[in-house]
């Protein structure tokens, strides 16, 4: 079946263009316009959508291709936007960048979803070489639909007009002329902005609406969308599972937040009822049968987690009594003995697994990692693989030995060893998206269900 599906994708020549600040604007303008938007996001990223799902009133989706096969990843995107008036989608980094030989990059994702492309370009300091450069991303692959150009950064009108007559004279369409505004910077920390959980400005989202809506050609920007092909649609079937069959508990809150929504939904066809909790906030811990553990910030709240000793000392009682647990990154983190921040203050965390975890200035690593298990977890047998990413700037104090997964970087074929498992608690600094490894999501659900019929903790 065909499915005609508004769309447009916005696209940069590299990352810090600004294409973040439009696209949330365009979004915010959009809904005020009472058109029903649908936003998505190109690579692993999990704090930019937070601003979209505030932006366009709906939560959106990530597509990549390397957390999920091509084919489940077009089937998503077209299950999830054909109720919507347009899908906007977000690239990431410049337009043909991504892992290995251009895995995941925009381009492929624009090709694969026959979506047309605006591109951003920080105009700042430069005149008609911002057209030359519009050429140069045209021409390098003729399959990409490059429909046009979104000028960010401009310093007048007449700086506009310079750069918009160089565009004329080589056919490349002016969808957007935005001037320098700093008011409508949103604040960063060291993995990006910072998360929506924690600042919820909506008055700087509305100016974003306010001026998106006036300095972009909002009426042709949706004229392109509509102008998209009808893409297929097979809504492959999701994971078997009996809805409801496990509770499964999520940390979530300003600590721990870094989610896909599609990933969670995997988990709940797998038969898993997900129940909120907060590491942060609440004492103990609700009537689950196992807890998922996601990435965050622990190292920005180490302070409050230490002191929220009664729900550390009940993940550490679920823990001994074999719930299964399945941490990432932050919430790796958070199972460590300590944790120690970027002053060099240390914290207690949960002391489920042993050592210490230290921030560093440097970046560890980021990138997409194919991980190999080596021994049979709550994810699976030994043998398999899965494929996720990594993004941190901690690093273990003391590396286990006898680690769980062997992580292979995509980058540069690098081996090394990875995380930790203890009873049923599984960590790693690996996130995962389940639509690409739905047998992972069975398997934690099937591991929680076996532990369910064997009694609960608080039985025990």
């Amino acid at each position: 079946m065909q499915y005609s599906i508004p769309r447009v994708v916005i696209a940069a020549t590299q990352s810090g263009s600004g294409k973040t600040t439009i696209v949330t604007g365009l979004l915010a303008a959009l809904r005020a316009r009472g058109v029903q938007v649908r936003y998505y996001q190109v690579g692993p990223d999990y704090i930019d959508p937070g601003y979209h799902a505030l932006a366009s009133g709906r939560a959106g989706h990530n597509l990549d291709t390397w957390l999920v096969p091509e084919e489940r990843l077009q089937d998503i995107f077209v299950r999830t936007a054909q109720t919507a008036e347009l899908a906007v989608i977000e690239g990431v980094m410049g337009l043909y960048d991504g892992g290995r030989k251009g895995v995941s990059s925009t381009a492929e994702i624009a090709k694969l979803l026959k979506a047309p492309v605006l591109l951003v370009i920080d105009a700042k300091s430069m005149g008609a070489s911002a057209a030359a450069i519009a050429l140069g991303f045209r021409e390098y692959d003729p399959e990409v639909e490059l429909a046009g150009v979104i000028l960010n950064r401009l310093g007048s009108p007449t700086h506009e007009k310079m750069i918009a007559e160089a565009l004329e004279r080589i056919g490349i369409p002016l969808f957007g002329a935005v001037r320098r505004d700093d008011s409508l910077r949103m604040p960063e920390r060291h993995l990006g902005l910072l998360p929506v959980t924690e600042n919820e400005d909506r008055e700087i989202i509305a100016a974003m609406g306010r001026e998106m809506d006036r300095q972009l050609a909002v009426d042709q920007i949706l004229q392109l969308a509509r102008a998209a092909v009808p893409l297929p649609g097979t809504f492959a079937a999701k994971p078997a599972g009996k809805a409801g069959r496990v509770r499964i508990g999520v940390a979530r809150d300003a600590a721990f937040s870094f989610y896909y929504p599609e990933s969670l939904q995997v988990l709940e066809a797998a038969g898993a009822e997900l129940v909120p909790f907060s590491p942060l906030q609440d004492a103990g811990l609700p009537e689950v049968d196992g807890l998922l553990l996601g990435g965050g910030f622990p190292e920005m709240f180490a302070r409050e987690l230490q002191a929220n000793a009664s729900m550390r000392a009940a993940i550490r009682a679920a823990a001994a009594a074999g719930m299964p647990i399945y941490a990432e990154c932050g919430g790796y983190m958070y199972l460590m003995q300590e944790l120690c921040d970027f002053a060099g203050e240390h914290f207690a965390m949960t002391g489920v697994f042993p050592g210490a975890v230290q921030m560093n200035k440097r970046l560890q690593m980021v990138g997409y990692v194919e991980a190999v298990q080596q021994q049979a977890t709550v994810l699976g047998p030994a043998g398999t693989v899965l494929r996720g990413h990594e993004f941190h700037f901690s690093s273990e104090a003391a590396p286990p030995e006898a680690a769980p997964f062997t992580f292979v970087r995509l980058r540069n074929q690098a081996r090394y060893a990875a995380g930790q498992q203890w009873k049923n608690v599984l960590g790693s600094y690996l996130h995962l998206h389940f639509a690409g490894c739905p047998s992972a999501a069975q398997a934690f659900a099937a591991r929680c269900a076996d532990w369910r019929q064997g009694g609960s903790l608080w039985e025990k």
